[in-house]
């Protein structure tokens, strides 16, 4: 009887064979069932063939439709909100019907993606394949961080009001799209996987390699929040309509600074991620040869699925074209309103940290807990959940802010205190839950309830974008003086023209 153990990258797989080493297949391309003859699945053709070529337009449509999986096919139910947006948005007004339909249209549209994807990624080698299908599932986040960094105004913030400052919204978003996977779908894969077995043993590289690359990434994004507020305090503040010379190390100063730490480890950690997938396509024995192809071979459905109709190269590529367009095209839609929900009473850190990556998760986190309920491949749903958290710390995140720095927009990581709190304590939760390898439906509950109270916490988060007035007009002519007073005697003047500003 085979081991169920699992070797650790880099370690040979020893079996009873006195031949075997660690050049032996883990997956032999010729297995037996139990009666000794072939397995009917080595009859199937590859799980990326077809068996056809060019475009069919009523297959194609078919499994369009049939998607990857039940989930996936209900979503499919939502497509009318798509043409019904498109309409909408050429009308005048009715700005929160807008943003409500843009918003449901986007989940089927982004299943679409990810479906499309997945088909691409069975056509490629089985590292290259899964490496694709985690990319795919992170392309909307990517287009929506880029649509909002576009739309900022720089120089909203430091203005009378916070019409067009969006940075604040795209760092709850980040932060959002990581605890949605850690929390929300890890919890729900947990709880429905749990609810059909009593416990779900997964191998404890995932997990161990997962969450230490996430704590890493964590202390990545924390540095230029922890250069601020280490410093905040020890900077001269500065007052629009007064200069004071010889003092160097002001607020402008401190926040210019934590700008060029931003970009710098932003640099980075897109190193570090690139490092991090150099690794995994170039191990002989890869957390996804070692662990997840075993596990996708002992699914529950793993027959059906070798037997499922297939999209020939041009379909796929055509989906993906489809599929991209749409996606990006409700996207513009989506931002283009965001200003006028945060003015209909909706918090940004609400927007950012619940709202914004829950649609561009949804289809995704379908299909992840349909094969934790359907398949109980643990090992895959695991690396589904901590792979695309992997990648928002790693790539997404960082790469907005090069985006933001080509444009000329300020887009910095300096996250707020509230936030940096909720990135280091979830994680530290869903380590401890993965520490014994294996997981039951009353982690996974725990896991959602800690979800909700985040949200809950951050819908009475106040809005912090309002820069507030100090009755100094713009344009008006400011004349160098010289001035010498303590620090505290400047903060309390600053105060008193804050409070006259409130008048």
């Amino acid at each position: 009887m085979a081991s169920n153990s699992l070797p650790v990258p880099g370690s040979s797989i020893t079996n009873n064979t006195a031949n075997s080493h660690e050049s032996t297949p883990l997956l032999p391309s010729t297995a037996l069932d139990d009666h000794g003859h072939r397995d009917a699945s080595n009859r199937v053709a590859h799980q990326g063939e077809s068996g056809r070529s060019g475009f069919h337009p009523y297959p194609f449509l078919t499994m369009l439709w049939r998607s990857s999986c039940t989930a996936s096919m209900l979503v499919n139910l939502l497509w009318p909100f798509a043409p019904v947006a498109m309409v909408l948005h050429f009308l005048p007004g009715l700005h929160l019907c807008k943003f409500v339909t843009a918003y449901i249209a986007v989940i089927p549209s982004a299943n679409l993606l990810g479906f499309a994807g997945q088909e691409f990624a069975r056509k490629m080698p089985k590292v290259l394949g899964i490496l694709i299908k985690t990319m795919f599932g992170s392309i909307i986040e990517i287009i929506l961080f880029v649509l909002l960094i576009s739309k900022h105004e720089p120089d909203a913030a430091r203005g009378n009001g916070a019409e067009g400052n969006l940075i604040p919204i795209i760092q709850a978003a980040i932060l959002g799209s990581i605890l949605t996977n850690l929390l929300l779908c890890l919890g729900l894969c947990f709880f429905f996987g749990g609810l059909r077995r009593a416990s779900q043993k997964f191998h404890a590289i995932v997990s161990e390699v997962g969450t230490s690359l996430l704590l890493f990434a964590a202390f990545g994004l924390l540095i230029p929040s922890a250069f601020y507020s280490a410093l905040r305090e020890e900077a001269f503040p500065d007052l629009p309509g007064l200069r004071i010379r010889h003092e160097k190390f002001t607020e402008r100063r401190l926040q210019d600074d934590v700008l060029r730490i931003s970009q710098a480890t932003s640099i980075a950690l897109i190193v570090a991620f690139f490092l991090y997938i150099w690794y995994q396509a170039s191990s002989q024995h890869s957390i996804f040869d070692e662990v997840i192809e075993m596990d996708e071979h002992r699914g529950a459905d793993r027959q059906a699925d070798m037997e499922k109709p297939k999209f020939t190269m041009t379909e796929t590529l055509l989906a993906i074209a489809m599929s991209l367009a749409l996606v990006t095209l409700l996207l513009v839609f989506l931002v283009d309103k965001i200003e006028h929900v945060v003015e209909s009473g909706v918090p940004d850190r609400f927007l950012g940290l619940i709202l914004l990556p829950l649609v561009e998760k949804a289809a995704e986190h379908l299909t992840a807990i349909d094969e934790a309920w359907a398949d109980g491949v643990i090992n895959v749903v695991l690396y589904h959940c901590l792979g695309p958290s992997i990648q928002t710390a790693l790539f997404n995140g960082p790469l907005v802010v090069l985006v933001g720095w080509a444009m000329g927009k300020p887009m910095d990581l300096n996250f707020d205190i509230f936030m940096i709190c909720l990135l280091l304590l979830s994680t530290l939760v869903v380590r401890k839950f993965l520490r014994d390898g294996e997981s039951n439906w009353l982690e996974g509950a725990l896991l959602v309830i800690v979800y909700v109270i985040i949200a809950n916490a951050s819908w009475y988060y106040p809005n912090l974008r309002v820069a507030i007035s100090n009755g100094l007009q713009r344009g008006q002519d400011l004349r160098m003086i010289d001035v010498s007073m303590t620090v505290d005697t400047f903060r309390q003047l600053q105060q008193l023209n804050k409070g006259l500003g409130r008048q």
